[in-house]
């Protein structure tokens, strides 16, 4: 079993940038591809960005290419999303996720564990 719980989230203006983190619990973090997937209101999860279990290896969506950075400490259970030129469309609910499947980890039903999700809402 793995808990996370994700935070940094907030309001910022069009351009700023955040900083999310996502603290996991459990001694097997390495073990995990970590991802990022965010929901704004009325629309469908969307994938954000995901890191293999060592950290080398991202995968990001098109839309956050070149803006967004996924990260890992393996050693405090942590995963970051730093988010830099923020638009006002990445304004949603933002979720961290563990997959130990290798493969397709853009795809939401790849992920076992989920956080609560934090907020980012991004104004003009």
């Amino acid at each position: 079993q793995v808990q996370l719980v994700e935070s940094g989230g907030g309001l910022v203006q069009a351009g700023g940038s955040l900083r999310l983190s996502c603290a996991a619990s459990g001694r097997t973090f390495n073990s995990y591809v970590m991802g990022w997937f965010r929901q704004a209101p009325g629309k469908e999860r969307e994938f954000v960005a995901s890191i293999g279990r060592s950290g080398g290896s991202t995968i990001y969506s098109d839309s956050v290419k070149g803006r967004f950075t996924i990260s890992r400490d393996n050693a405090k259970s942590t995963v970051f999303l730093q988010m830099n030129s923020l638009k006002l469309e990445d304004t949603a609910g933002y979720y961290c996720a563990a997959s130990r499947s290798l493969r397709n980890t853009e795809s939401a039903n790849k992920y076992d564990y989920w956080g609560q999700g934090t907020q980012v809402t991004v104004s003009p």
